[in-house]
């Protein structure tokens, strides 16, 4: 089975070497097209063949579209005036719903996959959706494809600007969460790099554990709480300056802000 990745950004990078590094799929089934010249050269040495354009690109059983969504008017066109049979067109370009690509390229298998920027280092939270035509064995292959670079979920369509608040924006605000851990080690006198390095390593396993254990967080935030002791503390600190509510709102806000753009 051949695979052509229209569009070669970070993403497209990070998918094509997540599959490289996988031994799953074939280093010499691998094509991409970057309008950028010099863009696919750079992903060769893992396996990836370049192409000229994207007419050569597409006669592949899987497309994978990883252009900007602005790019997208230019490339459908071209796409659905050089496809030889039914391939699988998968898209990753943000805000782009399966109705929009029904509509430009007709009766194709389409999955949207939405994934985030930790997929850069094989650690993304990803979730897609595919129509009517998308058959068991292709939702599987995305699952196959998107595993390579971190987990895969699948979600109704209409939960995925709640997922891309819970996942996509998020990741901003747990770098947020753990530079300001940092900071505030640095004011008791530690050095900022030790204490980045503490703070990511500490909440790195902290998701661990909330994934690896059957248990409600605040039954593990207890077990972190002894009586009388310090953490309580910074708990009740936490809650009183609106920790909780604060991330409520930044979630919601996620979500009408995607809700306006949707308009």
């Amino acid at each position: 089975m051949n695979y052509a990745f229209i569009g070669l950004g970070n993403m497209a990078s990070a998918i094509i070497k997540g599959m490289a590094h996988s031994g799953q799929f074939s280093a010499d089934k691998i094509y991409g097209y970057d309008i950028i010249d010099g863009k696919a050269q750079t992903l060769t040495e893992f396996g990836l063949i370049a192409c000229d354009s994207i007419e050569k690109a597409v006669s592949a059983d899987v497309v994978i579209l990883a252009v900007k969504p602005q790019i997208l008017p230019q490339v459908l066109p071209v796409l659905k005036s050089n496809i030889l049979r039914q391939p699988l067109i998968i898209s990753i370009a943000a805000g782009k719903e399966i109705e929009y690509f029904e509509h430009q390229l007709g009766e194709l298998p389409i999955v949207r996959v939405m994934p985030n920027i930790n997929a850069t280092v094989g650690a993304a939270t990803s979730a897609y959706t595919g129509n009517k035509f998308t058959t068991s064995e292709q939702k599987q292959l995305v699952e196959r494809l998107f595993a390579t670079v971190g987990t895969i979920t699948e979600l109704p369509e209409h939960l995925f600007g709640v997922f891309g608040a819970v996942a996509g924006a998020s990741p901003a605000f747990a770098y947020m969460y753990i530079d300001a851990l940092a900071r505030a080690a640095v004011a008791g006198g530690m050095s900022k790099q030790q204490a980045l390095d503490i703070a990511a390593s500490t909440v790195f396993g902290s998701a661990k554990m909330i994934l690896a254990s059957s248990e409600h967080p605040w039954s593990l935030i207890d077990k972190v709480c002894s009586p009388g002791g310090t953490t309580i503390e910074g708990i009740l600190s936490l809650q009183s300056d609106g920790f909780e509510d604060a991330v409520h709102r930044a979630i919601a806000a996620v979500i009408e802000k995607d809700k306006k753009l949707r308009q």
